[in-house]
């Protein structure tokens, strides 16, 4: 028997708040490791199931590769791979997990400097905003030194980043919006937090150059203060951080999703990253009141 289009459509599911159309989105498009992540963020799922999502990107070298961070294919172990591991350890309270990237770590980046992307990698597609050149920086080096803080480990490697990110934050006076991001998780996380306030007051008021960015990429208030304790807080005023929190609430697609605020280099990271966007979107959001 025909089906009318409005008995059909009244037979679709209908997804009435944010989490839910987020949920929808989330089972429709996300790899495993963003499903197992947003099912233990807002469904009461276990830590241990997104650990192990996480670990079917593990090399044998210790560290990760196989995509886990969608701009960076190919299977080499990669810096980029191990932000995003220990960062989804610190999302589930895993400091154990820490280990074999530390070990990864010390073997590949012995001074405490982390390049942005590694030569081992050549040959494998990445994104052209990636360098393989094999030159340490502040940029990842004070996002994993960030993570690692977060996961409360001590390691000899861990004192050498640390020390290299003071420096480096001590005597920057030119950024851009990724690499200051980075020094203010660096230090919203670092034990010393008297030096770490005077840092964040001096570094607030930088101008980051956004030459060669998309339009409004990486300047959201939230982009940089995650969570009102973040010290990047005081940066904003009140109405700043809310108008922006506003904007980033009505930001949900028809689909349920958020989309990211760069260009997808290849088709497959598309729905990756909006992956990623959806429950970092929720999160924020949870994190300022937004939603329960």
């Amino acid at each position: 028997m025909a089906v009318s289009s409005k008995t059909a459509h009244d037979r679709r599911p209908r997804f009435d708040s944010m989490i839910e159309r987020a949920r929808n989105f989330i089972w429709h498009n996300a790899r495993t490791l963003e499903q197992r992540w947003f099912e233990h963020a807002f469904d009461g799922g276990s830590g241990d199931a997104v650990v192990r999502a996480v670990l079917a990107y593990r090399n044998d070298d210790g560290g990760y590769g196989h995509g886990l961070e969608p701009d960076h294919r190919g299977p080499t172990s990669q810096p980029l791979h191990a932000l995003r591991a220990l960062q989804m350890f610190a999302e589930v309270s895993a400091p154990e997990q820490a280990e074999s990237v530390l070990g990864w770590l010390a073997a590949t980046c012995p001074d405490g400097s982390v390049p942005f992307g590694m030569s081992t990698s050549k040959g494998h597609p990445v994104a052209p905003w990636i360098t393989l050149d094999d030159q340490g920086g502040l940029l990842l080096t004070a996002q994993i030194a960030a993570a690692l803080h977060a996961l409360d480990v001590a390691h000899p490697w861990l004192e050498k980043a640390t020390g290299y990110c003071w420096e480096q934050i001590d005597a920057l006076e030119e950024t851009h919006p990724y690499e200051l991001r980075a020094a203010v998780m660096f230090l919203d996380e670092v034990p010393d937090r008297e030096r770490a306030e005077l840092a964040a007051a001096r570094i607030g008021q930088l101008k980051p150059s956004t030459e060669g960015y998309e339009v409004g990429e990486g300047m959201a208030p939230h982009f940089f203060a995650a969570t009102p304790a973040s010290l990047a807080r005081a940066w904003f005023s009140d109405t700043e951080l809310e108008q922006d929190l506003d904007e980033l609430q009505a930001g949900q697609q028809e689909d349920g999703g958020w989309n990211f605020g760069f260009p997808a280099f290849t088709p497959v990271v598309e729905f990756e990253w909006r992956s990623i966007a959806t429950v970092d979107a929720l999160l924020t959001l949870r994190n300022y009141g937004r939603i329960s």
